[in-house]
């Protein structure tokens, strides 16, 4: 493959929620994850943050803009947001084929 062809990628997203005058986020996270799930991109939610599977590296970022976007008009003052990205381009991945290599 073409290093400038554009293959599926999986992130991994966690966002706290900072200046919400509580220890208790779900409520916030929940609107996040809203976000993601209109989007149409296949998710899972985990524990510690969502894996998403995006058409590119660009598509990330405007689903980051527009969770953060969201975030903001809930309310919430401050976000910090952590990606990690499984950028592969030498075969198309899938969050199942990640896991099925491991279990």
């Amino acid at each position: 493959m073409a290093l400038g062809v554009a293959m599926p990628v999986i992130v991994e997203i966690a966002v706290d929620p900072i200046g919400t005058c509580s220890t208790s986020v779900g409520d916030l996270i929940r609107v996040a994850v809203d976000v993601i799930k209109k989007s149409g991109y296949k998710y899972e939610v985990g524990p510690m943050g969502t894996s998403v599977e995006l058409p590119s590296v660009e598509a990330l970022g405007r689903l980051l803009q527009e969770i953060h976007d969201e975030l903001y008009r809930a309310g919430v003052k401050r976000i910090v947001t952590t990606v990690r990205i499984d950028d592969r381009r030498d075969k198309a991945i899938t969050m199942e084929y990640k896991v099925k290599r491991v279990s």
